[in-house]
């Protein structure tokens, strides 16, 4: 049996599911103008929750682990595209831009919907459009995530989606060629 340790803390998997869930719920709640708003609002609350965890939070949830800079996402799509990528215990440099990009939209997706509700921009069509556009990248965006999970999951043989709900992950001590992991 393989040796696994925990890398994702309880409140970086409750973000997770609980971002998934809402953001989701809010395709369907679209006329529901009250439930459709609240639900936005707590969306934007746990971003801010994150967006501070990923300050102080633990080790593979603080963005100094993991979001990366050009050359790494480079150097790791360059291995990735010649098959020999290395495994990683946090997100790899790749899912890292994936993660910024719809933590990104999610939150412009937020913000374009409260600006709906101020003196400022109420009524204003093309906000109201560019917050649906938005809201669609995103689903597209999410899409492209799921599938990028279940495709490293068969590369690297781990379950990540499990790992998400568990928070544990495979050392890389039990990975092929020994320097597995290394950054």
């Amino acid at each position: 049996m393989n040796a696994t340790v925990k890398v994702w803390d309880p409140l970086v998997r409750v973000f997770h599911w609980s971002l998934a869930g809402l953001f989701l719920a809010n395709f369907f709640t679209e006329g529901g103008e009250l439930v459709h708003r609240g639900i936005g609002y707590a969306v934007l609350a746990l971003l801010g929750v994150r967006f501070a965890w990923g300050w102080v939070g633990t080790r593979h949830a603080r963005f100094s682990d993991w979001v990366p800079g050009p050359r790494r996402v480079r150097d790791y799509l360059r291995e990735r595209l010649a098959g020999h990528s290395r495994r990683q215990l946090g997100h790899n440099p790749a899912a890292a831009v994936m993660i910024l990009a719809l933590l990104t939209g999610v939150l412009l997706v937020g913000v374009t919907g409260w600006l709906q509700t101020t003196d400022t921009f109420f009524g204003a069509g093309w906000l109201e459009e560019l917050h649906e556009l938005l809201a669609y990248g995103v689903l597209g965006l999410v899409v492209l995530h799921a599938l990028a999970a279940v495709g490293e999951s068969v590369h690297y043989s781990e379950n990540l989606v499990a790992a998400m709900i568990h928070g544990r992950k495979r050392t890389l001590e039990h990975d092929d060629g020994g320097d597995a992991g290394v950054r």
